[in-house]
């Protein structure tokens, strides 16, 4: 069932709106499993921005190593295919090691240059994460990046975090987001992997996180299976993404052209991709939708943003 609701009237003059519609492992957290026996790649790679205000995408997919004793995995998911035994295969695969000096580069011109970005999606996202507060427990980020979502579980004391991305170089810029947030060391952990192959096991998560990932990863259909498998009956996916402008408008002619670039230069992003409809398809009982256009984020328009139910 998918409820389609009017943008808020509470937006800032820069939003106009249509209406539409997570590394050391050595601490723990309880009830979630890691898989045994691990490495970690020690290079992956993140998109770096295309130009000023082109892609804002500054978060993408999962998971590094962790031992046993962190969370539970048991890893019977659709990602776990004959071709691929672990979430470290599908790393390699879905996200090739990039160099170093990339990956640092990268990591550190995303904790630096969204902050204009955030500012203007924060009323979007607040109301989202309004929904998790006193209610989840342990939640998974995919493409957590440098963490800039971890400000709003400030006071939230009780909150696990899981949080994944390919790139390492993001860990500590996470980190420091996280302690600035108020959160328990130990209640944050940050793992090195892809989101269409997510370390935990069967529904071990009260809520799921993805902002700006979905128009990156290399299988949305494969990574929405991911978010559903771990997700508890009744569980939360909260959603932000970019997504395709209408067609027959310039906007969309520029993004069709500028498409194949921006995947090349940006990660693998996305100008072009429906993601709003795959979300409505993917099989959850309850879909709410909303569309926002942000002055910040030029090209990168319009941006859907809701919460599914499992």
């Amino acid at each position: 069932m998918i409820h389609l609701h009017p943008s808020p009237s509470s937006v800032p003059p820069a939003a106009h709106l249509n209406s539409i519609c997570y590394s050391d492992v050595n601490s723990s957290l309880p009830s979630v499993p890691l898989l045994n026996n691990v490495s970690t790649p020690t290079k992956t790679h993140k998109r770096p921005l295309l130009a000023a205000k082109f892609c804002s995408c500054g978060r993408r997919h999962f998971i590094e190593s962790a031992a046993a004793a962190v969370l539970p995995i048991l890893y019977p998911s659709a990602a776990s295919s004959s071709d691929s035994n672990n979430y470290l295969d599908m790393l390699k695969r879905m996200h090739p090691p990039r160099p170093d000096w990339y990956e640092e580069f990268y990591a550190l011109v995303l904790n630096s240059c969204t902050k204009s970005y955030e500012a203007e999606v924060a009323v979007y996202k607040s109301q989202l994460f309004a929904s998790l507060r006193g209610k989840a427990k342990k939640v998974l980020e995919i493409g957590i990046g440098t963490g800039p979502n971890l400000v709003y579980y400030t006071g939230d004391t009780d909150v696990q975090i899981f949080g994944v991305d390919p790139n390492k170089k993001m860990e500590k810029y996470a980190r420091a987001a996280a302690v600035a947030a108020g959160l328990p060391v130990e209640n944050f952990k940050f793992v090195q992997a892809v989101a269409e192959a997510v370390p935990l096991s069967d529904c071990s998560v009260d809520a799921v996180v993805g902002t700006l990932v979905l128009c990156s990863v290399k299988d949305v259909e494969m990574t929405l299976k991911e978010v559903k498998r771990v997700l508890k009956p009744g569980g939360l996916f909260l959603f932000v993404e970019h997504v395709a402008a209408k067609d027959g408008t310039i906007l969309k002619f520029l993004q069709r052209i500028l498409d194949p670039l921006q995947q090349t230069l940006a990660d693998g992003c996305h100008l072009t991709r429906e993601t709003g409809k795959d979300i409505s398809a993917a099989g959850f009982s309850n879909v709410e939708l909303s569309m926002a256009f942000l002055s910040n984020a030029s090209l990168v328009n319009p941006h859907i943003y809701g919460v599914a139910r499992k």
